[in-house]
């Protein structure tokens, strides 16, 4: 039987409210000295869900919160809680745009997203990045896009393409192809737009959110995005 989503917000919620997870909290709290200042859980949350803390002085919480979750620690998991439940709001925006999209049923879709959440904190590179809940959420949403448009990809091979038609050689034509390799045939095959079309086809952007990123016009970026994918289908019909 599976478990509504909001019935997994409540079991957390529950479960950051037990005396051994204040417990645990009570260690966490020693481990930093920004998490200090909060007596339980609750005050934590309320703090980075609802408070008038200033964006980036939250951002340092869950910086903290990343640092712990990271550890080896017995307060690991009780941080990787309240990291969870910190970015629920964000999690369920990326839930309900999924199923949007079918990406998958309800269940798929939140069952894909609190593993790909658990795994982005516990591997993030607090180095590289400055704003954890936007990168987090970001990523997560883009590996379900790109994962969709990969198995998408995969079937209209397996049902249009005959296996021994492809050539070997022809790494662009491969759904599971490394981002390395495909971004390599793309610069072969449509030159500097490459990575423009990675951003739109496979990434999921649109193409105004790729022209401000870019520096381009939206005009100009439409004109080369088709351009692109114009010679790429050129290409793919050669390989035929």
């Amino acid at each position: 039987m599976s478990i509504a989503w909001h019935e997994i917000r409540d079991h957390l919620m529950f479960s950051s409210s037990t005396l051994g997870f204040q417990n645990t909290f009570d260690a966490l709290r020693r481990s930093s000295e920004l998490l200090a200042h909060f007596a339980d859980p609750a005050a934590l949350l309320d703090t980075l869900n609802v408070g008038g803390r200033a964006p980036d002085e939250k951002n340092q919480l869950l910086v903290a919160l990343v640092r712990v979750a990271q550890s080896d620690g017995e307060t690991a998991d009780c941080a990787l809680t309240l990291m969870l439940l910190a970015l629920w709001p964000g999690l369920d925006a990326v839930r309900r745009r999924s199923i949007w999209r079918r990406i998958g049923t309800g269940d798929e879709v939140a069952s894909e997203i609190l593993a790909r959440a658990s795994e982005a904190i516990r591997g993030l590179d607090l180095q590289r990045v400055n704003w954890i809940a936007a990168t987090i959420l970001r990523n997560i949403e883009r590996d379900l896009i790109r994962t969709r448009q990969r198995e998408d990809m995969r079937q209209r091979l397996r049902s249009e393409t005959d296996p021994d038609e492809i050539p070997i050689d022809v790494e662009v034509l491969r759904a599971d192809a490394s981002p390395e390799l495909l971004h390599r045939d793309l610069v072969r095959i449509v030159g500097t737009d490459a990575d423009l079309v990675i951003r739109v086809a496979i990434d999921g952007f649109s193409q105004s959110e790729v022209a401000t990123e870019l520096g381009l016009s939206e005009a100009a970026t439409r004109k080369r995005y088709q351009r692109a994918t114009r010679r790429l289908r050129d290409a793919l019909q050669e390989f035929r």
